[in-house]
């Protein structure tokens, strides 16, 4: 039986403002809100993670914008007093391009950018810092690290006194930059790459490897703001028993791979091994640096699973991390372990909590954990008990808790965290003695409060097995007659089109335009427990496809608007997969398909994706080692029952599912005359980013689908 959930969840777009009225004009009827259309997804601002100061009272945070006519993209800087009630943000001048703000112990602000240093200077990113006062920034930006290299990333000491700063370089390197950094490894004479067969990877998401060169954490010395001495290599000298591979990890580590001890007397940092295991192993480790220039202690090397998120506790006592426990499964669940820093002895804190947490930080007293976990559609946040793993998940938010992240913890049992959902892009919000938030920014809400409003509604039915499985059903609110109807399929396969904003799949635009957006959270789905996630394992195209098929039903059944003779379905990555697995699998069902970097031939995906414990996971080995479930669930071998017009979208520089894989299913389109259209991104990798880009691919689905569910349309 279908189970419905209140329609409160979502009525997003109501305006966010009171504005005075003239009486006059007070009788006339309300003009409509537009719809939202792709420009104003495109051109949307948004908020970036907030950097807090040491006493907690101040945050700053950037807020990109995009512009209109050239969709040319900048950030502006934001300090918020997060002491005053209904404090207006203030925004700071840093004298340029700025990235990586974030405040240091000494209270001064420190930031990277490329600026011209001097007339001739080389072109490179350099780290900043500058003084702020009670109204912004209080004097000129001061150049606090101009080193050989580039600066891609750092992290500052706590207490001060020193910086972490990382980059691509080579491992024989002991410096900071060498001579021929980059390009000191190519044999020459011409512009080739020569990788041996045990290198670990050739190319990895978008990027080919520079033989030899990896992203590398040095540590330096800072006095008065300004950096000191030679630096020290965490990863040690090359081959003296550290690690050799990048920190922060690829492709999408970022500063949290990087952690001080709270006193800075050392590092914490994540790596793997590269080397010819390296395609196929998510063996990431803690390592320890105590700075002194020798080899890194690695802390997790009993465990050949993933070990991520470095997060000492404020006193100095704990090391927080998270691990999964079966290697080579990247959708493992993450459990918190706690490490007593003076016993060396490790124990799982959440071992009973069946979620897998994506998120840590310390109350500033190191009483608590607060973490974050998907939970269903929500993903909201819990409060640990580092002394009994107790977890408690806070209400932060009235109605759904939708998408909580970048939770930081402040004295006074104060939270900072953004808060997204389907209706509404991020926003910063605080909580007082973990009571629901206020809102701290306006950076989008008013912008969406004047556009016409949707309605999310969340539903269950029996799945597959008799499973609860759970969808929503976006569409226009207060839509007038029936609406087709369009089945989104989310990637990964583990994961979830759960409750949260998304720059790039979206479902509050899509159902602007005049459509009811249906997502189903089949098997193999994040948020219900890794008994879920794990029963698509060697099952790809069978209880998922139940599942989708089932929830349409559910979901035409449940909301009479929904006109099912007239529907397509679109998904990329894994989503992409299922659109080619129904063409020949559900032929008859769909007017249409959009079909994203989707996975055509199982065979060729295989030998020339980059990260095969995915792969060899989730069919249970190599190609060579398990043919026939490679082929049982391969949608090349069913073209022949393909019937129904499909777009096909790809990016050329998209390692992860190359673009031939796009290039074949379009081939067999038109071999068989099937309608189809095929866009390629020559500059794009899994993900379509670029502001024009994105403009693009919307423009070109929306008139796809146009073109099959409304015909008579302009």
């Amino acid at each position: 039986m279908n189970t419905r959930f209140g329609l409160a969840t979502l009525a997003a777009g109501a305006a966010a403002l009171s504005l005075a009225t003239p009486l006059a004009a007070q009788d006339q009827p309300a003009a409509p809100r537009p719809a939202m259309s792709a420009a104003d997804l495109v051109t949307m601002p948004r908020l970036g993670a907030p950097s807090v100061s040491k006493d907690g009272n101040r945050a700053v945070y950037s807020v990109t914008t995009t512009d209109p006519e050239s969709f040319a993209r900048s950030s502006d800087y934001y300090l918020h007093d997060l002491t005053a009630a209904h404090a207006a943000p203030v925004r700071l001048d840093l004298g340029g391009p700025a990235s990586s703000v974030m405040f240091g112990g000494d209270g001064w602000l420190y930031f990277l950018s490329d600026r011209a240093v001097s007339e001739g200077a080389e072109e490179r990113s350099r780290l900043w810092r500058v003084q702020l006062g009670p109204q912004g920034v209080a004097g000129a930006p001061v150049l606090a690290a101009d080193l050989t290299a580039g600066i891609d990333g750092f992290a500052l000491a706590p207490a001060g006194g020193a910086v972490a700063v990382w980059a691509e370089i080579a491992r024989d390197c002991p410096t900071f930059g060498c001579e021929g950094d980059g390009n000191a490894h190519l044999p020459g004479p011409g512009d080739g790459l020569l990788y041996e067969g045990d290198a670990g990877f050739v190319r990895h998401w978008d990027s080919w490897e520079t033989p030899g060169t990896y992203s590398r954490v040095f540590v330096f010395g800072l006095e008065d703001g300004q950096v000191t001495g030679e630096g020290r290599a965490l990863d040690g000298a090359a081959g003296a028993g550290g690690p050799t591979g990048d920190t922060p990890t690829k492709p999408f580590g970022g500063g949290e791979d990087v952690a001080w001890a709270p006193d800075g007397s050392g590092v914490y940092f994540v790596a793997r091994e590269t080397g010819a295991d390296e395609p196929i192993s998510t063996n990431l480790d803690i390592w320890w640096s105590d700075l002194s220039g020798a080899a890194p202690t690695n802390l997790t090397a009993a465990n050949e699973a993933t070990d991520a998120l470095p997060t000492p506790s404020p006193d100095g006592r704990y090391l927080a991390y998270l691990a999964m426990a079966r290697p080579g499964y990247e959708a493992d669940r993450m459990v918190v372990q706690l490490r007593d820093l003076a016993t060396g002895q490790t124990r799982a804190l959440t071992q009973s909590f069946d979620r897998s947490v994506s998120s840590l930080a310390w109350t500033p007293d190191s009483r608590f954990i607060v973490a974050t976990a998907q939970d269903v559609l929500d993903t909201p946040a819990f409060r640990i008990d580092p002394r009994d793993g107790s977890v408690e998940r806070l209400d932060l938010m009235a109605g759904h808790e939708a998408h909580i992240g970048n939770a930081t913890p402040l004295a006074g049992e104060r939270l900072l965290f953004t808060r997204d959902s389907i209706g509404a892009p991020p926003e910063l919000y605080l909580s007082r003695g973990w009571e629901q938030a206020e809102p701290l920014t306006d950076v989008a809400s008013t912008r969406v409060g004047r556009l016409a409003s949707i309605t999310t509604e969340r539903f269950t039915f029996p799945g597959a097995e008799g499973d609860t499985v759970w969808g929503q059903i976006t569409k226009p609110e207060n839509a007038e007659g029936r609406l087709p109807a369009i089945l989104y399929v989310h990637g990964g396969p583990q994961g979830s089109f759960n409750d949260g904003w998304s720059t790039r799949w979206n479902p509050r635009v899509l159902a602007s335009q005049g459509y009811a957006v249906i997502s189903v959270d089949f098997h193999g789905s994040t948020g219900y427990g890794q008994a879920f996630t794990d029963a698509i394992n060697r099952d790809w195209g069978g209880k998922p496809l139940e599942d989708l098929q089932k929830g349409l039903a559910a979901a035409l059944a449940l909301d009479p608007q929904i006109d099912g003779e007239r529907a397509c379905a679109m998904g990329a990555s894994y989503g992409g997969y299922m659109m080619n697995w129904i063409a020949g699998q559900w032929p008859e069902r769909f007017d249409c398909l959009v079909q994203h970097d989707g996975l055509f031939d199982m065979r060729s995906f295989y030998y020339a994706t980059e990260e095969l414990w995915f792969p060899r996971w989730d069919f249970g080995g190599s190609y060579q080692e398990q043919t026939e479930t490679y082929e049982r669930w391969n949608p090349v071998n069913f073209v022949d029952r393909w019937q129904t017009p499909m777009l096909v979208v790809t990016g050329q520089k998209d390692f992860r599912v190359p673009y031939t894989q796009g290039i074949q299913s379009f081939t067999a389109l038109q071999e068989r005359g099937i309608p189809s259209q095929l866009l390629v991104f020559p500059g794009e990798n899994h993900w379509v980013l670029g502001a024009k880009n994105s403009l693009q691919w919307h423009d070109t689905v929306f008139a796809w689908l146009d073109r099959w569910l409304k015909p008579d349309s302009e």
